[in-house]
Formats: structure tokens, sequence, C-alpha cells
């Protein structure tokens, strides 16, 4: 039996595509946006100084989709799913042991983004370029709040402490660029996947 919920007051991109809202349909939603961040988690593209990956973009794409609540659903239930086992981290890692790993922080940090994203989203950020642009310009940075931090004490619990200026050395200014990439995809993105809604809205007229 599917249970019907009542249409959000604040709809999101996810809600124009499936419709009336349904457990059955949030939960395939959310399960949907944890199989997705892990699929692009996946991908690596070569670029100066690291490598790009696609996992950040996937966060934010998928919490500007899905909202609040779905959005933190997915993103908890990726780090829960990698926590337990499931190779679904980047380079197809996962386990208990990836607390231990100086970059777990990150993956902390996407639960927060979710939350940030999918709030806005919610409030239509997501919907106009110029707000598009200061919601995933500021999305970009909010991992790294936590990465960092985290990545500091780790290095320090394993006897090779870092200063301010070597944290962000290590964890910030190598990612600035494939940021900025991914920043300015998911700003392009949203935005035009709402206006080829509003464009099939307009067909069926």
């Amino acid at each position: 039996m599917t249970v019907a919920l009542p249409l959000p007051r604040r709809s999101v991109l996810a809600d124009a595509l499936v419709g009336q809202r349904t457990l059955t349909k949030d939960l395939l939603l959310v399960a949907t946006g944890i199989a997705v961040v892990a699929a692009l988690a996946q991908v690596e593209i070569p670029m100066w100084p690291v490598p790009i990956t696609g996992q950040t973009l996937g966060v934010m794409l998928v919490s500007a989709a899905l909202g609040f609540r779905r959005g933190v659903a997915a993103m908890v239930g990726y780090l829960a799913l990698g926590v337990a086992g499931a190779p679904i981290f980047a380079t197809f890692t996962g386990g208990i042991a990836a607390v231990g790993k100086p970059s777990f922080g990150f993956i902390i940090g996407f639960v927060a983004t979710a939350a940030v994203v999918g709030w806005l989203a919610e409030r239509r950020w997501d919907r106009r370029p110029l707000l598009a642009i200061a919601l995933f310009g500021a999305a970009s940075l909010i991992p790294f709040a936590f990465g960092i931090p985290y990545m500091a004490a780790v290095l320090a619990a394993m006897g090779a402490p870092v200063d301010l200026a070597g944290a962000l050395g290590l964890g910030f200014l190598p990612f600035i660029v494939g940021g900025i990439v991914k920043w300015a995809i998911a700003a392009a993105a949203m935005p035009a996947a709402w206006a080829g809604v509003r464009a099939l809205d307009r067909s069926d007229d």
C-alpha cells in the first residue's frame, strides 16, 4: 500500500519530476541520490594540480534536487553504507577504516552541505543563475570547513602534525581549480534543469 504525502509547500526539482509525493517515492529518491553520489565518486578527470573527482558535484546536485530532508538522508545513508563496508567512497573504497583516513572529514561535511543546499533549494535558490552561483559557491566551501580540521587532527594523531598553512596546503589549495569547475557545472545545471521543466509545463498547456 502506498502512503500519499501532501505536496511540499516548497517543492524542489525531484517533486517537479515525479509529481505527488509518497513515502515510497521519497525512499526511492533517497536511494537514487546515494547511487548517484557513489557513481560520481568514481569519476576522476585529470587536471592540474590534482585530478577532479565527481563526488562533491554529486552531493551538490543531489541535495538541490531532493531538498533538505531527503538530501540529508541521502548523504547520511551514503556515509553509513560506506563505513559499513560498501565500496562507494572514491576509488571504490569503504569500511570502518575510512574513519581513520585524513579525508573522511570531507565526507562528514557532505551531510552539512546537503542540509544547506537542500534548505536553500527549497527556497528556489537553485532556479535562478545568480542565486545558483551564490548557492553552489558556498556549498563548495562547506566540506572544507569539516575536512581540513579533521585532516589536521588525524595527521596529528599519526604523529605528523601540521600548522594552519600546512593544512591549507594539503587540504584546500590543491582543490581550488577543481572546486571552481564543479561550482560552475552545478550553478549552470540546476537553473537549466528548471528551465527545461518550465518549458515542458508550457508545452502541456
